[in-house]
């Protein structure tokens, strides 16, 4: 009898077989958490833009406001000190004596002691910036 040169058959070939799926398994594991993560990065990146934009925005919003209201501020002012300056034309020749002024005598002159004051106050604030 001749004996057959060839080898003697792999019992390891099984153990091989099922190392080779559980790499397989463990690549392609690796491969959806990588998918995850480039999404994840995607998806902050888009988020990051967005809050930029939206963050823009609100800053735009509130400059905007801010300029109302110093011209509302300016209008309050200029009508308070037309208001006084009417009730000024308009009073006649002030009696001696002990008269009582109204109410709107008083908070017209409240108003033309503060328009005063406050175009002092904004006048030299004009000037410090421009120093």
């Amino acid at each position: 009898m001749i004996e057959d040169p060839m080898e003697p058959p792999n019992t390891n070939a099984g153990r091989f077989v099922e190392t080779s799926n559980r790499f397989a398994r463990r690549q392609l594991t690796i491969g959806e958490k990588r998918s995850r993560k480039q999404l994840l990065v995607a998806d902050s990146e888009l988020n990051r833009a967005q809050l930029s934009q939206e963050w823009q925005t609100m800053t735009l919003g509130v400059a905007n406001l801010g300029h109302r209201a110093k011209t509302m501020a300016a209008w309050a002012s200029s009508a308070a000190l037309l208001a006084a300056g009417v009730s000024t034309l308009r009073r006649g020749p002030v009696a001696l004596g002990n008269v009582k002024s109204s109410w709107v005598q008083n908070i017209l002159g409240g108003a033309r002691l503060g328009s005063t004051i406050w175009f002092a106050f904004r006048n030299r604030g004009q000037k410090d910036k421009r120093k």
